[in-house]
């Protein structure tokens, strides 16, 4: 697990990694292959100027190659095992329950990556200015940011639990 001081740690549950892992083997393996075939079946029908499936997997494609290198960069430096300890402290891997702006708000904290695929969850990054804000804070902590439009937000943290998938 390599970090560096600006880039904090991403904590993954053992599902959560397993989830990521095989999406990245079947992107580098069938994926990679797909993409690979729809591209030659449109270079085969001819001019690529104006040929609009080639240029839509090409851009497939280079969706899917960042895809590639984002899982690959979230599985080297994850830090995979148990959920944080439940002590009410806002970190990685916390479901968070805040009043923001006077509006009770729950939110997963850390990484998108944590929360399945088909979670609405909503997600603060610990880079994020909310995410920057409440780290380190405690249930019953009450502080304010300034959020990305200048403007002071007040939060309270009402609670901070391990997440569950």
């Amino acid at each position: 697990m390599s970090t560096t001081q600006h880039e904090p740690v991403i904590w993954l549950t053992q599902e959560a990694f397993d989830r990521l892992s095989a999406e990245l083997e079947h992107l580098q393996g069938p994926g990679r292959q797909e993409i690979v075939d729809r591209i030659e079946q449109a270079r085969s029908e001819g001019d690529l100027k104006e040929n609009g499936g080639y240029h839509a997997a090409k851009e497939e494609q280079g969706k899917a190659e960042a895809r590639i290198s984002h899982l690959k960069h979230v599985l080297e430096t994850a830090h995979v095992g148990e959920a944080p300890a439940d002590d009410g402290v806002v970190e990685p891997g916390m479901l968070v329950v805040a009043k923001i702006a006077g509006r009770e708000t729950t939110f997963l904290f850390g990484s998108r990556e944590i929360a399945s695929e088909d979670s609405d969850l909503e997600v603060f990054s610990e880079k994020s200015p909310i995410g920057a804000a409440v780290h380190g804070k405690k249930a019953g902590d009450k502080l304010s940011y300034t959020a990305p439009n200048g403007k002071d937000i007040a939060v309270e943290i009402l609670s901070a639990k391990p997440y569950q998938a």
